[in-house]
């Protein structure tokens, strides 16, 4: 087996993967979006990545995302006034979305951060004020921290619920039977925006094994979408990491989550779980 080598020759791999998933999944490539994990990512590469024309990544801690963010504005600020240096369009194309956010391509030179990791309350400020989407809102506590901060922003906050559809006791995320209700009550809150739900399968050497939590969770998400308690902008659905990525389209996927495909496996004594959801 050829080893792919480069950084552009693995998001070429990674983008003609999720093509074919897609394609067996009978939908199209450009209604899923791609979050690039950055957790073991070099600044550099990211860079890199976002001069190839992607958009969305996404980080497990805060703080490393703060950081992170910072280190990416400061890059794009400087070079917006030196044409040529970011693509003037972007390839990747945003999860489905009535309300233009994620149908359109980004501005060019613009990034959009995801938090896809454990968010505790005490650091949900700063994560709202880096990131785009919070894929990890797993209880009325949670949402609760969010609706204050939210309370003194101009615009909604955009979360996804995390359900634990693997049933592992290990894994973060609210129980099936709770998620209804707590996207309902999520829904009363004026400056939270729903848009979907977020879930990770067992870990395994074989990615059949996650098809089941897939496909739980795509019913799940059927079964809420239906209800009509819900608006049009609950559309996204997040489930799918480097190992599972594909079987997650196959079952429904919009969004998938990416690191270790993209950026190689993470240097001796970094945590292997680079697409969880740890903190």
């Amino acid at each position: 087996m050829t080893t792919i080598a480069t950084l552009k020759d693995r998001y070429a791999e990674v983008r003609e993967r999720i093509a074919r998933a897609a394609s067996r999944a009978g939908t199209d490539a450009d209604r899923v979006l791609l979050v690039a994990v950055t957790k073991h990512a070099e600044p550099d590469q990211i860079r890199e990545l976002i001069r190839l024309g992607h958009t969305d990544f996404g980080e497990n801690r805060v703080l490393q995302l703060v950081q992170r963010a910072a280190i990416i504005d400061e890059w794009l600020h400087r070079h917006r006034t030196t044409p040529g240096v970011i693509p003037p369009s972007n390839r990747d194309a945003p999860a489905q979305g009535s309300e233009g956010e994620w149908q359109c391509p980004a501005m060019p030179g613009t990034v959009r951060w995801h938090m896809i990791g454990h968010l505790q309350r005490n650091k949900a400020r700063k994560a709202v004020e880096v990131c785009r989407l919070i894929h990890t809102v797993d209880s009325l506590r949670l949402a609760e921290e969010l609706q204050l901060i939210g309370a003194r922003r101009e615009k909604p906050i955009d979360i996804l619920v995390q359900v634990n559809c693997s049933g592992e006791r290990q894994k973060s995320g609210c129980a099936i039977a709770a998620a209804p209700h707590l996207v309902a009550e999520i829904e009363t809150m004026v400056q939270l925006r729903v848009r979907g739900l977020m879930t990770m399968a067992p870990l395994s050497a074989n990615p059949e094994d996650s098809r089941p939590t897939f496909g739980r969770c795509r019913e799940l998400f059927d079964e809420i979408r239906e209800s009509g308690d819900v608006p049009p902008t609950f559309n996204i659905l997040s489930m799918g990491m480097s190992g599972d990525f594909e079987i997650a389209i196959q079952e429904g996927a919009n969004m998938v989550r990416v690191g270790t495909a993209l950026f190689g496996e993470p240097r001796a004594g970094a945590d292997v779980e680079d697409e969880s959801d740890d903190e």
